[in-house]
């Protein structure tokens, strides 16, 4: 089923984000975890690209793989860093043949060890170049990113905006945004793309903290901010990573309430293929 009929329907739509296993124990891991969260009924899993477009073959295999014997609908990542415009086209001709109808059409995080982002040199420079291939190829119904505390490359909050805003009107069905931990950030950029005339749904994306080291490395990356009560609350748990797990669902599930009583259409979790976390923050908010 497309993004689009998934994110009609009546009631929440629930969605789970996992990345491909660098080997294949940590396959087989991810498997058994699939099996759990597919018990809470997601509408929808996406798979990762990786960095520079370094995992296309072990994303795309994993999508069909997820696909054709997990009973769960997938989103294909395809990113512009990293791969020629022939190669993305590849990807999208192969989605299509296996009959994969949803894909998310991304910027791209540079490769390990490289400081500055730099599209490749055959390839699209804009992901709204890869929303207009995928059009074009036809059958596909396709989300893009969207930063509620502004893409760190963006020139500002403005431009933004108004770029995402042409990637909804080149053909985008969803906007799922990058991690953030202060709703308020959240609310405002609805309202703001609302004005904007953008009416698609603006899905937020939630990661559940494992650790306060790896949710500030987190957030270093994508740009976005950890509220000062927050920070407070991970210096209790420097060190601690089991009781960071569990200030992690209880933050998550109470941010989830107030998104939800806001009116999302759906909860796009970071699920780093775990699923714990995500079981647990369903179970608080009675799903």
């Amino acid at each position: 089923m497309k993004l689009a009929d998934l994110y009609a329907r009546p009631g929440l739509t629930l969605s789970v984000e996992f990345f491909p296993p660098k080997t294949e124990k940590g396959e087989e891991n991810l498997f058994s975890e699939i099996e759990i969260i597919k018990r809470l009924k997601p509408s929808f899993c996406s798979v990762t690209y990786g960095a520079g477009g370094s995992t296309r073959e072990k994303t795309v295999d994993l999508v069909e793989t997820i696909h054709d014997g997990c009973g769960l609908e997938v989103m294909c990542h395809l990113t512009v860093v990293g791969q020629s415009k022939a190669e993305a086209c590849a990807v999208l001709a192969r989605l299509k043949e296996k009959e994969i109808e949803n894909l998310i059409a991304l910027g791209g995080d540079p490769p390990q060890g490289m400081d500055d982002w730099r599209p490749h040199p055959d390839g699209f420079q804009h992901a709204i170049e890869l929303v207009r291939e995928a059009r074009s190829v036809g059958g596909f119904s396709i989300a893009v990113a969207g930063f509620p505390e502004v893409h760190p490359r963006a020139a500002n909050r403005e431009s933004d905006l108004q770029f995402l805003k042409e990637k909804v009107d080149a053909g985008a069905a969803a906007v799922i945004t990058q991690l953030f931990f202060d709703n308020d950030d959240y609310f405002r950029f609805v309202e703001d793309l609302r004005k904007l005339g953008v009416t698609v749904p603006i899905v937020p994306g939630i990661l559940p903290i494992l650790s306060a080291s790896q949710v500030r490395r987190f957030t270093a990356l994508c740009g976005a901010k950890i509220p000062a009560k927050l920070e407070r609350e991970l210096a209790t748990v420097e060190h601690d990573d089991n009781a960071a797990v569990e200030l992690g669902i209880d933050y998550a599930s109470r941010k989830c309430e107030a998104l939800i009583q806001f009116g999302v259409s759906g909860l796009h979790f970071y699920s780093l293929n775990k699923s714990y976390s995500f079981a647990a923050i369903c179970k608080n908010l009675g799903f």
